[in-house]
């Protein structure tokens, strides 16, 4: 394996990263999001975050209608148009080098990061399909965002056979593959659009294309290729059993996915000169290979120890920590070798709605009163609603709801699954839901660490990164039902620093990620102690709330699954067909 920083193996010193010069280097680091891109100028010895800039997507996320389409998307269908990643390099990475007031010179990497599992089908030069004229209407030819959930029928297959096949790597990801992964998107993409899968070179986590845009190379990334792409001990799962799912996906591995792989913290390539007048950037300067958002904000939080359960917060949640040892944790989303940090088990768990909950309760459930109020007071919707929320003691409200607004990732990997509130009245205000929305979040957050404790991988400490972060009650919260000691991280673009700190060392700044997050990484910015108080009365909340998530999502009230399928076929039904109905 070639030393990071150097692609012929060869360790780089600190001076030859520096150019032998004292003057202070810098790297980038962009974090692609969501609904944005977002660049950070670091300074390479303290970690000091000098300039960003941000960049929203013009399409956000695609739910409805292809752009400039009339036909109406499936349900549960989510898309992305992949040039505005692009943008985000044409414009946030510019805007935060003229933030920080650097000399561009003094960059001496770059690194990013991005959401995962997110798929774009290429050609074989790494061409979207959806930019070919001959694809532009095809929804199979546009970027899979990680939050599609339209394969879940494909992965219950792919479950189904690994159960029964006792495949060796099923364990590795908590006795489930999701339906967010490459292998499902990819079998749904076959038998929906067989054309568009024919067409498609390369099936390419979105974090690997954007390095590809960067160097004009394709190289995976380990870590997603281990998370999302069922790449365990070195090998994929076998032809014979992808032929039983489909015989036309038999090669689908030595057709469309497999590649050279990239081991974290190691350069990707050299900036390329089209990706340079894009960015403002030194041509050549060192690519990091590409990484994950939860997974590359651990060494940005100096949270790489074991026992350490990194959160990053925001649309979606991810958990992401180190272990020293192989342990199977039942609805994990995975657990690889080096997935984290080189020379540790990194593991994964998750949950698919947080803050996508607030944002849709607030823009669907609030009435104007409280917007008005909440503008008298200049405050936004959910800083007001946070505030009456926090005036409440634990369990005034009366209710307890589940966070599968978006399904379920972990621990049940149920994509059907959908959100619940019990104990609604004509007495029931917003703040109440609010408050109960935010409680389950921290609920859910609690079943994962559970999972975790009861599978010989215990949790001591819950590090907070992301958006969210900034609501001390929610904070507040998590720490009362996990019983944990929870500290935020001092940066607000946690990820970004993360990829950063990657870029160091790819460009040889640094001999190993462990040892940039040392010099890099940054300081805890609150911590907060349970509340003994508190963390009792969220221990019998937390057992209503386990009924309710055995119940419907490990009984046999199946209800949620039946109006799926009845909101499908709806959803599904022709023109003429809806009009008789």
């Amino acid at each position: 394996m070639q030393t990071p920083g150097s692609p012929d193996g060869t360790a780089a010193t600190s001076a030859e990263a520096t150019g032998g010069s004292a003057e202070p280097k810098y790297t980038i680091g962009v974090d692609f999001g969501t609904l944005s891109g977002r660049a950070v100028v670091v300074r390479v010895s303290d970690g000091a975050e000098l300039g960003s800039g941000v960049y929203e997507y013009p399409h956000a996320v695609i739910t409805d209608r292809l752009p400039g389409g009339s036909d109406r998307l499936p349900a549960d269908w989510a898309l992305q148009v992949p040039d505005d990643y692009r943008g985000a390099l044409r414009h946030a990475v510019p805007a935060a080098v003229q933030d920080a007031g650097i000399n561009p010179r003094d960059v001496i990497g770059i690194g990013t990061d991005f959401t995962a599992c997110t798929m774009v089908p290429t050609t074989a030069d790494g061409t979207p399909l959806n930019e070919l004229k001959q694809f532009a209407n095809r929804p199979h030819a546009y970027v899979k965002l990680w939050r599609h959930h339209a394969a879940q029928p494909q992965a219950d297959r792919i479950n189904q056979l690994a159960a029964e096949g006792d495949e060796f790597w099923l364990p590795r990801y908590g006795g489930l593959i999701s339906s967010e992964w490459e292998f499902a998107k990819g079998l749904q993409l076959l038998e929906e659009d067989p054309e568009t899968y024919a067409a498609m070179d390369h099936w390419v986590e979105a974090a690997d294309w954007i390095v590809w845009q960067l160097t004009g190379e394709y190289v995976r990334n380990a870590c997603t290729a281990g998370y999302k792409g069922i790449y365990q001990d070195g090998q994929y799962p076998d032809e014979e059993f992808l032929a039983a799912l489909n015989p036309e996906f038999k090669n689908f591995v030595t057709a469309k996915l497999e590649h050279r792989i990239g081991q974290l913290g190691a350069a990707a390539g050299d900036l390329s000169a089209e990706a340079a007048a894009w960015t403002g950037l030194p041509e050549g300067i060192a690519v990091a290979v590409g990484n994950v958002d939860a997974h590359v904000t651990a060494p940005a939080a100096r949270a790489v120890q074991t026992g350490h359960m990194v959160a990053i917060m925001g649309t979606s949640t991810c958990h992401v920590m180190n272990g020293d040892e192989l342990a199977e944790v039942p609805g994990m989303c995975g657990v690889v070798d080096g997935g984290i940090l080189a020379g540790r088990w990194g593991y994964e768990a998750g949950q698919s709605g947080v803050g996508d909950i607030f944002g849709w309760f607030v823009d669907n459930c609030v009435p104007p009163a409280y917007y008005e109020a909440a503008a008298s007071q200049d405050l936004g919707i959910h800083e007001y609603l946070t505030e009456l929320a926090a005036g409440q003691r634990v369990g005034e409200h009366g209710l307890v709801a589940l966070d599968w607004h978006s399904g379920n990732r972990s621990v049940l990997v149920d994509h059907e699954l959908s959100g619940v509130v019990v104990g609604h009245t004509l007495a029931t205000r917003p703040e109440d839901t609010y408050r109960a929305l935010l409680e389950a979040t921290a609920f859910g957050t609690r079943t994962i660490v559970e999972a975790f404790n009861s599978s010989s991988v215990p949790v001591r400490e819950l590090v907070v990164a992301g958006g969210l972060l900034k609501n001390r009650l929610l904070m507040q919260i998590y720490a009362d039902v996990t019983g944990l000691r929870l500290s935020t991280v001092g940066s607000e673009q946690g990820p970004a620093l993360g990829s950063a700190i990657h870029a160091a060392v790819a460009a040889g700044a640094y001999d190993d990620v462990h040892a940039a997050s040392e010099s890099m990484g940054s300081e805890p910015a609150d911590v907060y102690d349970p509340i003994p108080d508190n963390q009792a009365a969220y221990d019998e909340l937390f057992a209503e709330y386990t009924a309710l998530h055995d119940y419907f999502g490990r009984g046999s009230n199946d209800v949620m699954h039946r109006l799926k399928a009845i909101q499908r076929a709806a959803i599904d039904a022709s023109p003429a067909e809806r009009s008789e109905a």
